[in-house]
């Protein structure tokens, strides 16, 4: 069978007769198929380009016309105008084309009227969708590609019809994130709506409801200390965040802090540059070392890591932080008590090896992520996307209230805590928000701990004002 396209301006005289020409064609034989195009004027020329560059044509004007070697969509054989393809089809069919001056114009008229009117029509049922708009920084970063699927999953979002996802990676090249949008279309998720890509900060965050931010990987800066010039870049690009969030988001927008290093410090500075919007809105994601700390408990224990609940970060979570296990609970364990499915026993009251607890436990914990990226070679991807999962849950009203969950929050003087940092320490969510617990036991020997970390996380945020002085 012929198979043609046949591809041009709604307005153009010239489309219009080889319209009329092809229809003839497709009644008249049994074996001759075509696919028409039919563009809007302020549609056609960068349709047409990119057309041209993707097949390797040359072809300025409309209509253009091509034969398909395959089925639509594969390798096509152009050729090219409607004078070209009145040619072709008078040698190998014996068919031609009267159709006056005046007919054509009047078609073409009637084209241009039906595609605005086509437009239209599509323009008032993309405003009947209401999409939940999720932002992923460092779209590159292997986390983003497991995160997206997982995003989809029954109980992350509640009552969603529709998701759009905007993939972010400043400085990245755009083939590699067009990459990534391609594989998530061919995932042909229902409730997908649409992907785009960003390689620049010009669009960054318009309408979201939820930002996820992965960023970890900051280019070297020749002539300054390493830690200093991190911190910088950091603060730079954490600064420039916040003002496009407080510009643009919605300001009941969800922004989760992920990654491996200034955790506290990103989230701070977000807060800090974003002032329109509710401080609670803001979280660094510690549920990723509580999972850790659960793991090796679990390991310990030999029960399976969901039978560990409960276990609480504190302080800074990518630098001191203190893992407490006052409430961690313990399902399942096969020691001198035994109960029903729900019925739970104090992991400390299990775990007598309280030498383990404070060296091998704690090392084991804080070098977890650098253990697992040795043995597999990559992030550890999988484990950071679980936390950020639980966060969304939570936060989309699909936990328990009683659940228990280790945040980065900007502190109000809870527990003491000094007023103005970002610190991790355990909330519980109910109704969409997150409220910190009041009934943790914090001992003298705790606080210590704590203002260890208190003190480092003003460091860094001493840190990161002194740069941005000397870059002033």
């Amino acid at each position: 069978m012929a198979k043609f396209v046949l591809a041009g301006k709604a307005n153009c005289p010239y489309f219009a007769k080889a319209e009329l020409l092809a229809d003839l064609l497709q009644r008249s034989l049994p074996k001759f198929s075509i696919h028409t195009l039919c563009m809007h004027p302020d549609e056609w020329q960068q349709w047409l380009e990119t057309t041209c560059k993707e097949n390797g044509w040359q072809h300025e004007h409309s209509p253009m016309i091509w034969r398909e070697l395959i089925n639509r969509g594969g390798k096509g054989m152009l050729l090219g105008g409607f004078s070209d393809f009145l040619e072709h089809v008078q040698a190998y069919y014996g068919f031609t084309s009267d159709m006056t001056t005046e007919l054509m114009m009047k078609i073409a008229t009637e084209n241009l009227l039906t595609r605005e009117l086509c437009m239209k029509e599509e323009v008032y049922h993309q405003s009947l969708i209401k999409p939940l708009h999720i932002w992923i920084s460092s779209a590159l970063n292997p986390t983003c590609y497991i995160l997206i699927p997982q995003l989809f999953a029954p109980g992350v979002f509640r009552d969603t019809p529709t998701i759009s996802l905007h993939l972010l990676d400043v400085g990245a090249i755009d083939e590699d994130l067009q990459g990534v949008r391609m594989e998530t279309e061919d995932l042909a998720l229902p409730q997908l709506n649409k992907v785009t890509v960003y390689t620049e900060l010009d669009q960054a965050f318009q309408q979201a409801h939820f930002i996820i931010l992965l960023d970890d990987s900051w280019p070297e800066c020749g002539g300054e200390d390493e830690e200093e010039s991190k911190v910088r870049k950091v603060s730079e690009r954490y600064q420039q965040y916040g003002r496009l969030i407080d510009e643009r988001a919605h300001k009941n927008v969800a922004v989760i802090v992920a990654g491996n290093s200034l955790v506290n410090l990103k989230c701070s500075l977000l807060l800090e540059n974003a002032p329109s919007v509710d401080s609670g809105r803001f979280v660094g994601m510690a549920t990723q070392l509580e999972y850790e700390a659960r793991a090796h408990i679990a390991q310990k224990l030999s029960v399976k890591t969901a039978d560990v609940t409960d276990v609480i970060v504190w302080g800074n979570i990518s630098g001191s932080s203190h893992v407490d296990l006052q409430r961690a609970k313990v399902f399942q364990y096969e020691g001198a008590i035994w109960g029903p499915s729900d019925f739970s026993q104090p992991v400390l009251k299990m775990i007598y090896d309280m030498k383990w607890l404070q060296t091998d436990f704690l090392n084991l914990v804080s070098s977890q992520r650098a253990t697992v990226a040795s043995k597999s070679q990559r992030a550890t991807a999988i484990s950071a996307t679980n936390g950020i999962i639980a966060v969304l849950k939570a936060w989309n009203c699909n936990s328990s209230a009683e659940e228990v969950l280790s945040l980065g929050i900007l502190s109000t003087g809870q527990y003491n805590l000094p007023a103005g940092v970002v610190f991790s320490m355990p909330v519980s969510f109910q109704d969409g928000r997150w409220s910190v617990l009041s009934d943790v036991i914090i001992s003298d020997e705790m606080r210590a701990k704590l203002q260890i970390a208190a003190d480092q996380l003003r460091e860094e945020k001493d840190l990161a004002s002194r740069t941005r002085k000397d870059t002033a």
